[in-house]
């Protein structure tokens, strides 16, 4: 069963929702999900979508940090 971490601003939710599917079309995974769900995805895809979701956001920090 899956665990959801409580994000300390509600608004985040959906903005973490919107980059998840926004990464899962990157990865090519977007029609599984449309057709079976997040519920039906292998471990291995959802932690693609992580992982790949961390490297973004650790990416976008750095860039953030250089200006």
């Amino acid at each position: 069963m899956a665990r959801r971490r409580k994000l300390l601003t509600p608004e985040a939710e959906q903005v973490m929702d919107r980059f998840k599917h926004e990464v899962a079309e990157e990865l090519g995974l977007a029609d599984k999900i449309a057709q079976q769900g997040w519920g039906e995805m292998t471990t291995r895809e959802c932690g693609k979508v992580g992982g790949t979701m961390v490297k973004k956001m650790i990416k976008m920090v750095q860039d953030h940090l250089d200006r």
